[in-house]
C-alpha cells in the first residue's frame, strides 16, 4: 500500500477559506462543501491563523502580512522581491556568460 498523498493548500486559499466561514451565516461546513475539503481543515487552519499568526499566515511573496502595514507597502516590498529575484538571476547569467567568454 502506498502513502495517501496530501494537497498543498495555498496559504492564499487558506485565508479566504478561514475569511469566507468567518462571515456571518456562513458555516465552515458550507465553505468546506464549495471547496471540496473536509470542513475539519478550516477548522485546523482557523486555530492555526488564531493561534500560531506569528508563524503561520503570516508572509507570501517576501510581504509580512502579520505586520500593520499599508497595501501600498505591501505592493512595494513584493516588488522589491521580485526585483530581488530577477538581480539575482541577471548576475548569474553574468557570471556564465562571461565564463564562456574567456
Amino acid at each position: 500500500m502506498g502513502k495517501k498523498k496530501v494537497a498543498a493548500y495555498t496559504e492564499e486559499f487558506r485565508r479566504e477559506a478561514v475569511r469566507r466561514s468567518d462571515q456571518e451565516g456562513v458555516t465552515a461546513a458550507e465553505v468546506a462543501r464549495e471547496l471540496g475539503i473536509h470542513p475539519g481543515q478550516i477548522y485546523n487552519w482557523r486555530r492555526q491563523f488564531h493561534r500560531l499568526s506569528d508563524k503561520q499566515f503570516n508572509s507570501l511573496n517576501g510581504v509580512d502580512y502579520s505586520k500593520k502595514e499599508s497595501e501600498t507597502e505591501r505592493k512595494l516590498r513584493r516588488e522589491n522581491e521580485t526585483l530581488r529575484k530577477e538581480v539575482e538571476f541577471l548576475k548569474k547569467a553574468t557570471a556564465y556568460f562571461a565564463k564562456n567568454r574567456e
